[in-house]
């Protein structure tokens, strides 16, 4: 018997309609699976946007179209605090006087957002690549070889590289089934405990705010290179500017941007790779081939085990960024294409530009080298062990050419920082999770306020100028060290989460659109390897390498301990204090919403689309199935 017509989609607050869509069952499908009911209609619940007011016919003036492009989007007012009973199954909205929080509500604002999709695959496969190579390993690597040796250094990288490996496979599969609105938040949200997406989100919001000004000082600093009597905040006011006009230019100006930082970046690391080798095996003018004597002497490893967890934190803090490719889902044209293909790359950027370079650097700059703790902070680029490496060929241009390519670096790092940073707050102001004028999304796309006030916050670069500016950097940088951490974490416990809904749903495998590599057993892995990574963080932090034969006061301990875990009492001050406000509750598994923003739903064309997909794997030669599986 068919169906009645579905009643006319009744249009809701703040700028969502509300639909229903059923997804219908053959008879044939029927006669495969005999545990599945007969005639079972599988309803899901979406939500859309008002569309955007027409343009009007008459022509405007450049001037006139460029102030409307700072309006508001059409249909989409400020994010109220109430609203909506959208999704069966989710627990009732939990009340406590005045506050309580709506999870239905925030799963449909993050899944309706006004970002618009204009970034390409090529946009997402630079960005994978060389988005987020940085400060972290052009200069902070070595911190991490002075303090643990070449083979614990090297070790720790790869370690790191292979949970993040996992994580990335975990978010490619939760991106291209929910390409919402900043992803980990809202993942966060969805799959484990509102106040945990609260606590997540705001993390990952103050790492970035904190980066870029950290980021910008750094490019300031590399001028001093060539000049060391260059006034750093004339620069600091060139870089701000610089990328918060990239920022302002919308995503796609954003794409465009990091496309050709990581062209650029790519481009001399596999020029730096190639020179290293020439100067190990005999290229350096006063001296013959170098081979592997520094891992001889002074040696492969230095401070034991301490020195290996203390170069952990060195390489998660240089794989930060990693997941923006994630955060970029909301705003990519294609993601179910794109995205899969750009996490793929993660392998190739781990084994390539982390650990061959690093194997290089150690082959040429002996660890107990004075230069590597010459600079005056963690922000200091004028100890770069790539630079020094570069050094060893004699007087050259190729040093300047090094430190020109750290600058490129530091701005690609400052750009993501604006975005991750904008993007990130306007998800939490469309979960209610942060103060709602976050939430405006002008005609263009762009989260204007949320990008104003990473801007104001990357003022804080013009600290480059006093005399403490170390000693207040090192707080800041305190503040985002272990972000990245929670952030990975999180990711591979939604992933569990999210597969035991899909199960429990009634949901196959076969119906997802990318599934990881890796599964679940690389999320567990993922999941346990991170919590490790931050445990040996908090013993450095009780117990840190000795850098010198004097001992430390109580003061400097104690300074040195919230230095190392700063990152941890802020996350559990965050979702503490959203709990007793809130009085929110760890999800089930049947009340985690697996429908609202989903974009895997099964239709009959869809499914013969993969069966189709399936065979013509199958005729596939063995070298083209082992490419498309690692890019």
């Amino acid at each position: 018997m068919a169906d009645k017509e579905p009643p006319e989609p009744e249009p809701l607050k703040n700028g969502i309609t509300y639909t229903r869509d059923f997804e219908v069952t053959e008879m044939s499908d029927l006669a495969v699976d005999k545990s599945r009911t007969q005639f079972t209609s599988t309803a899901s619940y979406s939500v859309s946007t008002i569309p955007r007011a027409a343009k009007p016919s008459g022509k405007q003036s450049f001037g006139r179209q460029w102030v409307n492009s700072f309006r508001r989007v059409p249909g989409m007012p400020m994010t109220e605090h109430r609203g909506y009973q959208l999704n069966d199954g989710m627990p009732d909205t939990a009340h406590k006087g005045d506050h309580f929080y709506d999870l239905r509500a925030a799963n449909a604002r993050t899944a309706n957002s006004a970002l618009v999709r204009d970034l390409k695959g090529r946009h997402l496969q630079m960005i994978a690549i060389g988005g987020s190579i940085g400060t972290g390993l052009f200069v902070a690597s070595g911190l991490a070889l002075y303090q643990s040796g070449p083979v614990s250094t090297i070790l720790a990288y790869i370690l790191t590289g292979a949970f993040q490996l996992c994580t990335m496979q975990s978010l490619g599969e939760l991106v291209v089934v929910f390409p919402v609105a900043g992803s980990f938040s809202a993942f966060s949200t969805r799959f484990l405990d509102p106040s945990w997406g609260f606590a997540m989100g705001w993390n990952y919001a103050l790492q970035w705010l904190f980066v870029m000004p950290i980021e910008i000082i750094a490019g300031a600093l590399t001028i001093r290179y060539w000049n060391q009597t260059l006034d750093s905040a004339l620069f600091v006011t060139i870089f701000l500017l610089t990328v918060v006009m990239i920022n302002l230019m919308g995503v796609k100006g954003y794409g465009e941007a990091e496309f050709l930082f990581s062209t650029i970046k790519v481009t001399a690391i596999i020029g730096f790779i190639l020179i290293t080798i020439v100067i190990n095996i005999g290229g350096a003018p006063h001296e013959g081939y170098i081979g592997g004597k520094y891992w001889h002497n002074p040696g492969p490893t230095n401070n034991g085990f301490k020195g290996f967890c203390n170069a952990l934190s060195t390489s998660a803090f240089s794989f930060a960024g990693t997941e923006l490719v994630g955060l970029a889902a909301a705003e990519t044209a294609n993601p179910k294409k794109s995205i899969p293909s750009a996490m793929k790359q993660v392998f190739w950027r781990i084994a390539l530009f982390y650990i061959v370079t690093l194997l290089l650097v150690s082959l040429l700059v002996p660890y107990n080298d004075p230069r590597l703790l010459g600079g005056p902070s963690a922000v200091g680029v004028s100890v770069s062990p790539f630079v020094l490496a570069v050094e060893n060929a004699g007087k050259t241009i190729l040093p300047s050419v090094m430190n020109a390519v750290i600058l490129v670096a530091v701005l690609s790092v400052g750009n993501s920082a604006i975005f991750g940073s904008s993007r990130t707050l306007a998800a939490l102001a469309e979960q209610s999770h942060a103060p709602k004028i976050f939430s405006y999304i002008d005609r263009k796309g762009r989260p204007l306020v949320a990008i104003m006030f990473a801007a104001a916050i990357g003022l804080l670069s013009y600290l480059a100028s006093v005399k403490i500016h170390s000693e207040i950097f090192d707080w800041l940088l305190a503040v985002c060290a272990l972000s990245s951490i929670f952030t990975w974490g999180s990711i591979c416990l939604c992933h569990i989460r999210f597969r035991r809904a899909w199960a429990t749903a009634g949901q196959t495998l076969d119906q997802l659109p990318f599934r990881s590599q890796v599964g679940v057993i690389g999320s567990y892995v993922g999941l346990i390897g991170n919590g490790l990574v931050l445990v040996s963080q908090v013993w450095m932090g009780i117990s840190p390498v000795q850098t010198s034969d004097v001992d430390s006061t109580s003061a400097e301990a104690a300074k040195n301990f919230f230095l190392k875990v700063m990152t941890v009492p802020i996350v559990l001050i965050f979702y503490a204090g959203h709990k007793i406000w809130f009085r929110t509750r760890i999800l089930s598994i049947r009340a985690i919403d697996i429908d609202t923003g989903n974009m895997s739903f099964s239709r009959t064309e869809a499914t013969a689309a993969r069966e189709k997909e399936k065979e013509a794997r199958k005729r596939w030669l063995i070298w083209k199935r082992v490419y498309r599986t690692l890019c």
